[in-house]
């Protein structure tokens, strides 16, 4: 028998196989390291990163004034408020708001004819008293020829003379009490008590009034006086002198005053002191009982300030980016900010911020905390033209 041979399975590889798989493994292992070197490259912070150029303001320290805002009512001190004397019925008003008169021109009229009747009577009984003591003084004269003859006695006499006294001294009271009610019709006419302007006429020609019915106001232009409010807690630092501003309706510009007075008391119904302060009122721009918002300056300190620009609000909280030199080279850093009044165009820095630090002004919106920024240096004149 011929042997059986043994057979073996084998594949074959051609020679350009055996060549090109040595190359794929190198060209993945190749892929990986570098794949590993770009993601370690990636990893550090600031290695490829190219520095975002901003524009930069040191912070500088300037006077800062320490001022609070309170609500004032402005008052004249040339004002007269024209209340009755006597109650009656207002019969004419000689006059319109707006008028300008001189000092015992008749603004209203009131009723006089009760008054005048009271007059009358008075003066009737004047005359009465005083036909007494015409009769009186006869009899005097006539008793006292009748002494002197012996006729009758020094009591008589007596009589007489008291008699007269007593009608004489009745005479006189009556004076008074028509004199009185003579002043007292008088007020029944109601004039100006000074030169100025008639204000607001709320009464009309019917109307009864009172003694503490309000007819109208005279108002001489001039100085106003503002009377502040300011809270307990604070009045301690009130003091004669302090500066005062009388406030626009835009809290920019106003008008400056000194405090003249300070009470001696807190109210008791609102818990506040009462300051005031006088002013000129050139033109008559301010109004007569107008509420004005009034700053008091307690002081001045230095410290930073920050344009307004530069600042951000995230979530009701502000921040600005401040180049830092952190040897490596110079980053931005947010830093949180509490942030005081405006000064011009800047916002004063209460905290977060000191003076000398670099501000970044410009491309604020492309930087992260952290992220390396080049500066360039920016006045206070380029950062804020209008100013």
């Amino acid at each position: 028998m011929r042997p059986i041979a043994s057979i073996h399975s084998k594949t074959t590889v051609p020679a350009s196989g055996r060549l090109e798989a040595p190359l794929l493994l190198a060209l993945a292992a190749g892929l990986f390291v570098s794949g590993c070197q770009k993601s370690a490259a990636d990893s550090a912070p600031g290695a490829s990163a190219p520095a975002v150029p901003v524009q930069v303001q040191i912070a500088p320290a300037v006077k800062i004034p320490e001022t609070t805002e309170y609500l004032s009512i402005l008052k004249s001190r040339h004002s007269a408020s024209i209340n009755p004397q006597v109650e009656g019925q207002i019969t004419r008003i000689f006059v319109k708001s707006g008028d300008r008169v001189e000092a015992g021109t008749l603004l209203l009229q009131i009723d006089p004819l009760k008054q005048e009747a009271t007059v009358n009577s008075q003066e009737a009984s004047r005359a009465a008293q005083e036909a007494n003591l015409r009769y009186a003084k006869i009899s005097l004269e006539r008793a006292q020829k009748l002494f002197d003859a012996g006729v009758i006695s020094k009591q008589e006499l007596d009589n007489a003379q008291t008699g007269y006294d007593a009608a004489l001294a009745q005479v006189k009271a009556i004076d008074e009490q028509v004199r009185q009610q003579r002043v007292e019709l008088h007020y029944y006419s109601v004039a100006a008590p000074r030169d100025g302007i008639v204000g607001d006429i709320p009464v009309r020609v019917g109307d009864r009034v009172t003694v503490s019915t309000l007819l109208t106001t005279v108002d001489e232009p001039g100085a106003l006086e503002a009377y502040i409010y300011v809270p307990a807690d604070r009045a301690k630092n009130l003091k004669l002198g302090l500066p005062v501003r009388i406030l626009d309706n835009n809290n920019r510009t106003g008008i400056d005053a000194r405090i003249s007075f300070v009470s001696p008391q807190v109210d008791t119904d609102t818990q506040t002191v009462l300051a005031k302060a006088i002013f000129e009122n050139g033109k008559a721009k301010l109004r007569i009982a107008q509420q004005m918002s009034t700053q008091i300056t307690w002081g001045v300190h230095d410290g930073p300030v920050i344009p307004v620009l530069a600042v951000q609000r995230i979530n009701g909280q502000f921040f600005a980016f401040v180049a830092v030199n952190e040897g490596k080279g110079t980053v931005a850093r947010q830093k949180p900010l509490k942030l005081g009044d405006t000064v011009g165009n800047d916002f004063v820095v209460l905290d977060g911020l000191k003076a000398g630090d670099h501000v970044i002004t410009s491309g604020t919106q492309f930087l992260q905390d952290g992220t390396p920024v080049t500066e360039q240096i920016q006045n206070k004149a380029q950062s804020n033209p209008g100013r």
